[in-house]
């Protein structure tokens, strides 16, 4: 690989200001804060605002709503005559 081109690829933690829930992976994101994980090492800190222990689709609150059969009228529409 060539020097000097590539994103600093390293452990960070994301965690979910709205649950504090944490994680930790690899990102090339920059940040400038830190934080102490359980393991005892400090490491970069990315906040976010969603993850899967606070979006609606993964806990389970996500309402689907079929507005006035909108499957039904297509096919009505644009049946074979």
């Amino acid at each position: 690989m060539k020097e000097g081109i590539h994103p600093n690829y390293r452990t960070v933690v994301f965690q979910d200001v709205t649950t504090d829930f944490a994680f930790l992976t690899r990102s090339t994101k920059p940040t400038k804060d830190s934080v102490k994980w359980t393991d005892g090492n400090e490491y970069p800190l990315i906040k976010v605002d969603v993850s899967s222990k606070s979006h609606p689709f993964y806990t389970g609150k996500h309402k689907v709503s079929d507005v006035g059969g909108r499957v039904d009228k297509f096919r009505k529409r644009y049946a074979p005559k």
